[in-house]
C-alpha cells in the first residue's frame, strides 16, 4: 500500500520559516519524481517544487525561487520542503506527490498539510 504522509505545517509570521516533510512508503523511491504542490482557497492547485530522484534535478515555481528548497533523503524515503522568507500569499494546503518517472499512471498524493502565513 502506497502512503505519503505530510507534516510540518502550521502558522508562521511573514518572513518566517517552516520545513515540510513527507514520509513515503510502498514504492521504489528512486523510480519516482517527487513534487510539492499547493492549493490556496478558491485557487487551482499549483506546482511549487519538483525533484527527479534519478538525477536530483530540481525545478521551482517562479513565485518561490530563492526562498524554497526541495530535497530528499533516499535512505529514509523522505521528501522535504524548506520554506524561508514566507509571505501571506504562500498560505495554502501543501501536498506531496510521487509520480513514476516513466509510468505516469502510478501517481500518488498525500493528504496535505496547512501552511498559514499571517501576523
Amino acid at each position: 500500500q502506497v502512503q505519503l504522509v505530510e507534516s510540518g505545517g502550521g502558522l508562521v509570521q511573514p518572513g518566517g520559516s517552516l520545513r515540510l516533510s513527507c514520509a513515503v512508503s510502498g514504492i521504489t523511491f528512486s523510480s519516482y519524481t517527487m513534487t510539492w504542490y499547493r492549493q490556496a482557497p478558491d485557487k487551482a492547485r499549483e506546482e511549487v517544487a519538483r525533484i527527479t530522484n534519478s538525477g536530483g534535478t530540481t525545478t521551482y515555481a517562479d513565485s518561490v525561487k530563492g526562498r524554497f528548497t526541495i530535497s530528499t533523503d533516499n535512505a529514509k524515503n523522505m521528501i522535504y520542503l524548506q520554506m524561508n522568507n514566507l509571505r501571506p500569499e504562500d498560505t495554502a494546503v501543501y501536498y506531496c506527490n510521487a509520480r513514476h518517472s516513466r509510468l505516469a499512471w502510478y501517481n500518488y498524493w498525500g493528504q496535505g498539510t496547512q501552511v498559514t502565513v499571517s501576523s
